[in-house]
């Protein structure tokens, strides 16, 4: 009988060199990713039975592809490894359609149930948000719209990319569009986040967990 396939990806090569061996004894691990983008493409090529993510990656992240995923692959199942603990973040996930949420520092204890549970079809959240994450639903079912769901998909792409420093250029050659295209953009974006500089662009970046510090 084979074993179900999973595919790995974790911009820090220490994390995800641990989580191989975690994985290895009772599933077969088929890649492993360091950024969104390639994350996409080994999900295209390999057709994982579940995918395990962090959330913050380079050149797209782990929402962003999350996203992707759901509309390109829906039936390969997604858990959200990250360190982030704001249950902000989990909500966001589990709306794109995340199969789990589990932090990093649980990995050893949860991370196997969870991709468990969603081969079965069902959901995993690490039960130290599960509370919150109750609490938070019903306390705020018409809470203000996400900032950053606000945007485009094209300018939350060029969002990360500019607070990971790239140029205009740069971020037109990755993206296939001309760089005065990715500054009207720029200024689009800016302009629905309410952001005035590029500084104040790093840190709504930051904050929403769209780039690492």
């Amino acid at each position: 009988m084979s074993r179900p396939r999973i595919l790995l990806a974790d911009d820090h090569r220490i994390v995800a060199e641990g989580l191989k061996g975690l994985l290895e004894v009772e599933f077969d691990l088929v890649g492993i990713v360091e950024d969104g983008r390639s994350l996409l493409e080994a999900a295209a090529r390999l057709r994982p039975d579940v995918i395990v993510t962090d959330l913050t990656m380079p050149n797209l992240n782990g929402i962003e592809a999350l996203q992707r995923l759901r509309e390109e692959h829906p039936r390969i199942r997604v858990v959200v490894l990250t360190m982030h603990r704001d249950v902000a973040y989990a909500r966001r996930a589990l709306s794109l359609g995340a199969a789990g949420y589990v932090l990093k520092h649980d990995a050893p204890s949860e991370l196997v149930r969870a991709i468990r549970l969603a081969l079965s079809g069902r959901t995993f959240v690490t039960p130290e948000l599960e509370s919150e994450l109750l609490q938070a639903s019903g306390r705020d079912p018409g809470r203000a719209a996400d900032p950053v769901a606000q945007l485009t998909r094209r300018q939350r792409e060029i969002l990360q990319l500019l607070a990971e420093g790239k140029t205009a250029r740069e971020i037109g050659t990755l993206l296939g569009i001309s760089a005065r295209t990715v500054e009207t953009h720029k200024y689009e974006l800016m302009t629905t986040a309410g952001i005035k500089t590029s500084a104040e662009l790093v840190h709504f970046a930051i904050r929403h967990g769209i780039v690492e510090i």
